[in-house]
């Protein structure tokens, strides 16, 4: 099973702030769907009240240390590798965030789908740095601002080395 990581990052790794992501990105947004879409992923609960429901077409996996917590469409678990248990099988399985998810989930995270964007925005929630002697960047689409993006960003794509 691949365990990948889909993540949307600042010039300063930030991944939110507030709970919420730093910004709203359509593009970005398009491509995660893509990516996803028939494929478990794997949040923790804050990610989840971020997003306040259910992804449709895509298997939703909560850890949580509630465990009483019921999300009707979403199956869930105490702990990442419990998380991962549930996906044996799986041929690919997405970590979707926050942070800490994040955190724990590195050492086993074979693929990155990172989307960066080449601005800072105020952030209390990061991911993890992408050691250049671990990580080797496979695919990339570099992106200038435009009507609906007022930033550059890049799509890339990265391998453990």
């Amino acid at each position: 099973m691949i365990i990948s990581a889909v993540v949307v990052v600042d010039a300063d790794n930030g991944i939110g702030k507030n709970n919420q992501l730093l910004v709203h990105f359509p593009a970005d947004l398009k491509r995660f769907k893509k990516i996803t879409t028939g494929h478990a992923i794997i949040m923790g609960r804050k990610t989840y009240d971020s997003m306040g429901r259910v992804l449709p077409n895509r298997r939703n996996i909560i850890i949580t240390r509630q465990a009483d917590l019921k999300i009707e469409g979403a199956e869930i678990t105490g702990s990442l590798q419990a998380a991962l248990d549930l996906c044996k099988g799986d041929k690919e399985v997405f970590i979707i965030g926050g942070a800490e998810i994040f955190k724990q989930a590195m050492p086993l995270i074979s693929k990155i789908y990172l989307t960066q964007i080449h601005k800072a925005f105020e952030a209390d929630a990061f991911f993890p740095k992408i050691n250049p002697e671990n990580w080797v960047e496979t695919e990339r689409e570099d992106f200038a601002p435009d009507e609906k993006t007022p930033f550059s960003y890049s799509f890339i794509t990265y391998r453990k080395a």
